[in-house]
């Protein structure tokens, strides 16, 4: 027997934590009775129902997709507008995948997607430490002496950023921009804009170009490609080696 909410995420129905949120607000029943509390036990045999719908354990699948801008990465939206899962094939859709992490809707780029709650957990959690890689083109031409900064960390909002790398690719100086690639190990909400705005270069485009190990080599804007099994196990090596750091 193993906790609903793992249970859930199991069965591709959404990450574990918002699996908690679909519990506590009673859209769950377990043999007819809906069920509240986060250490109610179920095993495979019992029939669990989320609005109503029968769910049940699915092959685990992995893709990375190339986001396009203009698209949210959330499974959906109250505004209508276009979502990720939207824009996949519906034999991908049959299994229920969700996004791991997000990006912003005028950010483009690797985008992992999955129905592997436990798998998305260990790549966007705290303690996950995983490279991502952008590529930002910013307004201004920015100087060499403010990559120390960026090696070292600096304050951000209310917090400090971890050690990153930056390494300036171009400089356009007739329309006053420069292009520079930055590797980040954590996730905060809008790090990279947030970042470069506050080392007064505002971002005017955003590509994510890297998760961990995962590139979209190949893929155009809006293509999807299944992970190999090199590139999941991977995955897997570095979140369990940096959540034991």
């Amino acid at each position: 027997m193993e906790r609903l909410q793992k249970y859930l995420a199991r069965c591709g129905v959404a990450s574990r934590r918002k699996a908690e949120v679909l519990i506590s607000e009673g859209h769950v029943s377990v043999n007819g009775t809906i069920i509240t509390e986060m250490g109610f036990k179920v095993s495979d045999g019992d029939s669990v129902l989320v609005d109503g719908k029968s769910i049940e354990v699915k092959e685990h699948v992995y893709y990375v997709l190339n986001k396009p801008r203009g698209v949210i990465s959330t499974s959906s939206d109250e505004k209508n507008r276009k979502s990720v899962i939207s824009i996949l094939p519906d034999e991908i859709n049959s299994y229920r995948v969700f996004p791991v992490g997000r990006l912003d809707c005028d950010t483009k780029g690797v985008l992992l997607l999955t129905n592997d709650g436990d798998f998305m957990n260990m790549l966007v959690g705290p303690k996950s430490n995983i490279e991502k890689e952008y590529l930002a083109r910013v307004d201004g031409i920015f100087p060499k002496e403010l990559i120390g900064k960026v090696i070292k960390g600096f304050k951000v909002d209310d917090y400090v950023t971890r050690p990153a790398k930056l390494y300036i690719e171009e400089y356009d100086k007739k329309n006053n921009s420069s292009l520079v690639r930055l590797i980040i190990n954590e996730g905060k909400n809008h790090q990279v804009k947030k970042m470069l705005d506050t080392l007064g270069y505002p971002v005017k485009r955003l590509t994510r170009i890297r998760f961990g190990s995962v590139t979209i080599d190949g893929l155009k804007e809006g293509e999807v490609r299944e992970l190999t099994v090199h590139e999941i196990k991977t995955l897997y090596g570095l979140a369990s080696s940096n959540n034991f750091k």
